[in-house]
């Protein structure tokens, strides 16, 4: 049963507020809190709702059994004028990529180009923050990771390949190019969401533990076997026939529209089951709840 009806809506501040109380609350030192904070509502505002809240409480949990070092500082290994070799000392994914970027930013501004990479870092979230900080300098920016695995390969029914995301954003004098995707059909995150609102899977999204297409969103969630990019296999394509009244979008033009939907009415929709688990956070941390906006 979906839940839509029984959304919420959030003032971006708020949540904002919220999310930045409960890494405090796990002594995570201010500059490294604000970072996952921005990270995470950059996520929701822009409607990547499987990046944002959603999680939250993966990233406490790990801080709480000591997988994530909440106060390391990325420290380079080796580099060139133009690349660097980063240790992220397991550091919160958030720093250690804000950190890689900035350097490879600074490293442009000088001799054109800069590529830096990184071990030991953790989950990133959405790989166009990072593409985004780039193109606020007036630069191309590239932002790629690695991750579990978590896709199956064409004709296989196991999980062999990780979700690998990518973004690629270019800045230009009227308008922008901010593509971020994985090389999956969609990120695990997106199973989470749907699973939250017990909705279930668009097809071509994850498959069952025979390998077969599952609309399932709690079997798929278990499986944790997604679809590589382009879905099902299919041998005939039909015909998807241009709408006149849907406007034609490049990368980065979803995302505008849901930030301006955001700004107009005043906050972010969570969900009913995102809602709950940010009250028992609130419960455990012993932090403020998050305040709703009442209409």
């Amino acid at each position: 049963m979906s839940v839509h009806s029984q959304s919420k809506l959030v003032a971006v501040e708020e949540s904002h507020r919220f999310m930045f109380d409960c890494f405090k609350a796990v002594h995570v030192p201010d500059d490294h809190a604000r970072a996952m904070a921005d990270l995470l509502i950059a996520a929701d505002h822009r409607g990547h709702f499987s990046h944002g809240m959603n999680r939250l409480e993966m990233y406490l949990n790990d801080l709480a059994i000591n997988s994530t070092n909440a106060s390391a500082v990325p420290e380079i290994i080796n580099e060139t004028p133009a690349t660097a070799w980063v240790d992220g000392k397991n550091g919160l994914g958030a720093v250690v990529g804000n950190y890689c970027m900035d350097l490879a930013i600074k490293k442009a501004k000088i001799v054109g180009v800069g590529w830096v990479c990184a071990k030991r870092s953790n989950h990133y979230g959405i790989a166009g923050w990072y593409s985004k900080r780039a193109m606020e300098h007036g630069m191309v920016g590239i932002s790629m990771t690695n991750t579990s695995p978590a896709m199956a390969p064409t004709r296989s029914k196991e999980a062999a390949l990780g979700t690998n995301p990518l973004a690629f954003g270019a800045p230009a004098k009227k308008d922008k190019f901010l593509l971020d995707m994985a090389t999956t059909s969609v990120a695990m995150g997106k199973i989470e969401i749907q699973r939250r609102k017990g909705d279930s899977l668009p097809d071509g999204w994850a498959q069952d533990p025979e390998g077969k297409q599952t609309n399932d969103a709690e079997l798929a969630y278990k499986t944790r076997c997604l679809m590589p990019l382009g879905g099902l296999e299919l041998t005939i394509i039909e015909n998807q026939k241009t709408d006149p009244l849907k406007p034609v979008l490049v990368p980065g033009d979803k995302e505008d529209a849901i930030m301006e939907a955001v700004n107009q009415s005043g906050g972010i929709q969570y969900l009913e089951n995102q809602l709950k688990c940010c009250e028992e956070l609130s419960k455990r941390l012993n932090v403020k709840p998050m305040e709703f906006i009442m209409k």
